[in-house]
């Protein structure tokens, strides 16, 4: 697997002041333009929850449902939309978190997971960590009992995993 996760590494490709001046956006739009290179991402995921007993996963909206639903359906197992506010048509919990520049909300549907069920939260990235943790607040609302998160890539230097790791254990698989 080693072999695989250099390939994935090396395919993300470095966007300067995007979306705004000083991010260095990493974009994973090339690992998905690769069919070998997105198996292999997806492969990732499927491996590690194998073994744990899990019987739902969860995505975040946007770019989490890419890696979320097809390691979900490669399980056998139910997926689990979060998204943002106003975008889930049945009724939904919510939670508001602070971002660098103002506030979002994340929404889920009150009846996705059943009181007791184990999930997994996936994401492409953890960067400062606060959609995940506002994610995982919501898993716990609704009665979920989040085993773990994991994401492809994690940017180690905004520290995002010291937010959540109080919640869940924190995977990631490359991490810059």
């Amino acid at each position: 697997m080693d072999s695989a996760l250099n390939t994935i590494k090396q395919a993300v490709r470095d966007i300067p002041d995007f979306p705004k001046p000083g991010i260095l956006f990493k974009d994973i739009t090339p690992i998905l333009n690769n069919g070998a290179i997105f198996q292999d991402a997806v492969r990732c995921f499927v491996e590690v929850n194998k073994g744990l007993n899990i019987n739902k996963i969860v995505g975040i909206d946007a770019r989490g449902f890419l890696f979320g639903a097809a390691a979900a359906y490669a399980l056998g197992i139910g997926f689990v939309p979060i998204r943002k506010k106003g975008k889930l048509p049945y009724t939904t919990r919510s939670v508001s978190y602070s971002l660098e520049y103002g506030e979002a909300t994340v929404e889920i549907h009150e009846d996705a997971i059943a009181p007791g069920e184990r999930v997994v939260l996936i994401d492409d990235l953890l960067a400062t960590g606060g959609t995940a943790f506002a994610a995982s607040r919501l898993i716990n609302e609704v009665g979920g009992v989040l085993v773990e998160t994991q994401f492809l890539i994690e940017l180690e230097f905004l520290k995002g995993r010291s937010l959540i790791e109080p919640c869940a254990p924190v995977r990631s698989f490359i991490r810059f």
